[in-house]
């Protein structure tokens, strides 16, 4: 999910909050509570705005959080786990080749808008977005339909990539068939996607009288996205206001939910993008809870009587290098060099969350397909200064650029990351160019265009496949790295059409192997990120791929 990562990311234009807002339903709570009556509000803070109420034109994980209250896909993961269990579809299958895939259906759901969901339904939903025109086949607007699925029925930029989508049949009312042209690695991962979420067929087709449009790299969203009142889900929540004014995003359970109801009647999350400002809401009472608590906030909300549970590990923080930056990067001994320079223990210890790891390769120990013999890079200024020696860079001044007004489950600290890690390279005799950039859309828009030599990013795991990690980055020439090497992107590729998940397993290690030996960038490390909630609040299972289910908590 989710972004955490790079191009996607560039999506959301009005990614950041700034300041602290106190407004909206916490008045109303505590009116509640002062006459004596059942809360009936939860009020959660996150570190950015959604940038759309449509799941389908998202890729960043403060959007999900959102739309995964309202919306369901035919696959979920279990709460608080990575395994796939049923959504929307009880069972599903897939033939041998994994091209044909059967999803038996839930009987008795219902759309938010009272729409009856059925086989008809799903297939709508898939049909809908292949045959998406214009600005929505922008990988800016349609990155996981992308990712998932390829292209288009007809695209319309030679880049985009052929689609392996080739139909969705109702079998029966409650039996749906998709069927995919080439076996590939992100099914059935890529089932399990908010973005992939099913839609009531009458709220798609008022969305298909709206455009999205662009001018330049800048998108402007089709309303029925911008605002609540279109939109419907099948989920235990539904999506009833959108005060951008506020930073506020109301939900109100729904009650013809097909599964166990929501405990709590309302739901709102709020945007307040600085740690501090999240702590402090919480302790004065205005939020219920927060999420990327700062690691030295823990201990502190822990001892104050607050539920400060923490997530597995299931993410990646690195240094990426860009060749076409600058071409010194091209010489494997100044990528080394580079690595050798950076004390990733020291981030670890001083900048994680207790639990955090040192990373030596492009996915957590956590992930099927993680290697056990890829190539080590260990601290060693000594040896960087031998390296640049040795490929006439003695002098090298490179551009490293870091990302402000943000806070990612990876990367806790954006500023005081770049600080130690400048510090790092200047004792291996690399001179630094500092470039702060605003997160999105310039830091992300940059990075995308390989236009920083050395930048900070990372990335949340949408399931538990290798591919989903390498393949983010490595499957093909990225403008963020700028490098083409076939041996790499072969690596990669090996096991991203393996039907079998002890082949494409055994694919991914040795592809670990290669990318690391070739050196793209640094891994640096793995965090399990904090979420903390009020004294009074019985939370909801945290999850490792941030995909909080909300309608399990309530109120002590």
């Amino acid at each position: 999910m989710r972004i955490f990562k790079t191009r996607a990311a560039r999506a959301i234009t009005a990614a950041v909050a700034v300041g602290l807002i106190a407004t909206g339903c916490a008045s109303e709570r505590d009116s509640d509570n002062e006459s004596g009556g059942k809360k009936d509000t939860f009020v959660f803070a996150g570190a950015g705005d959604p940038g759309s109420l449509d799941p389908a034109l998202a890729s960043d994980g403060e959007t999900f959080r959102v739309t995964r209250q309202a919306f369901e896909a035919l696959l979920e993961h279990e709460s608080g786990g990575t395994k796939l269990v049923g959504g929307l579809a009880e069972t599903w299958s897939s033939n041998d080749a994994g091209t044909v895939w059967t999803f038996n259906l839930r009987k008795g759901v219902k759309f938010h808008d009272g729409e009856e969901f059925n086989a008809a339904a799903v297939c709508a939903n898939y049909d809908h977005w292949f045959n998406w025109k214009g600005t929505y086949q922008s990988s800016a607007v349609s990155y996981y339909w992308q990712t998932i699925m390829g292209g288009f029925a007809k695209n319309e930029d030679p880049e985009t990539p052929e689609a392996n989508y080739k139909s969705c049949t109702a079998k029966d009312e409650h039996t749906a068939v998709i069927e995919v042209k080439k076996p590939s690695a992100n099914l059935p991962g890529g089932f399990s996607l908010n973005a992939l979420a099913i839609h009531s067929p009458k709220a798609i087709k008022e969305y298909e009288k709206q455009e999205a449009t662009a001018k330049g790299d800048a998108i402007t969203y089709p309303k029925y996205s911008q605002e609540a009142g279109t939109v419907a889900g099948t989920g235990p929540y539904k999506i009833v206001k959108w005060n951008k004014g506020n930073k506020e995003v109301t939900l109100e359970r729904f009650d013809d939910y097909w599964g166990e109801k929501a405990k709590i009647k309302n739901l709102v999350f709020r945007t307040i993008d600085t740690e501090e400002g999240r702590r402090q809401a919480l302790q004065a009472g205005d939020i219920d809870g927060y999420d990327l608590v700062a690691p030295a906030d823990v201990k502190t909300l822990e001892n104050e009587g607050y539920v400060v549970p923490t997530r597995g590990v299931f993410n990646l923080f690195y240094v990426g290098m860009s060749q076409t930056a600058n071409p010194a990067l091209k010489k494997k001994e100044v990528r080394q060099a580079i690595a050798q320079a950076i004390d990733k223990e020291n981030l670890v210890k001083t900048q994680l969350p207790e639990g955090g790891k040192v990373a030596d390769q492009f996915m957590p120990d956590t992930i099927q397909g993680y290697s056990k013999n890829v190539t080590q890079y260990p601290h060693d200024p000594a040896k960087s200064k031998q390296l640049l020696k040795k490929a006439g860079a003695q002098n090298l001044t490179i551009e490293f650029c870091y990302p402000t007004e943000v806070t990612r489950p990876y990367m806790p600290a954006p500023q005081d990351l770049f600080e130690l890690m400048k510090a790092d390279l200047e004792e291996a005799g690399i001179k630094v160019k500092p470039k702060a950039m605003k997160w999105a859309p310039d830091y992300l828009d940059a990075t995308e265009a390989g236009s920083c030599a050395l930048h900070m990013l990372g990335w949340t795991g949408d399931f538990n496949d290798g591919y989903n990690f390498i393949g983010t980055w490595f499957a093909g020439f990225d403008k963020q790295w700028g490098f083409k090497d076939k041996r790499v992107f072969d690596a990669v590729n090996a096991g991203s059409k393996m039907g079998k998940a002890e082949e494409r397993t055994a694919a991914y290690q040795k592809a670990n192997e290669v990318i690391m030996d070739y050196l793209p960038g640094v891994p640096i490390s793995s965090s399990p990120p904090a979420i903390a909630f009020g004294k009074n609040v019985n939370p909801p299972k945290v999850s490792p791929l941030t995909q909080e289910v909300f309608a399990e908590a309530s109120f002590k």
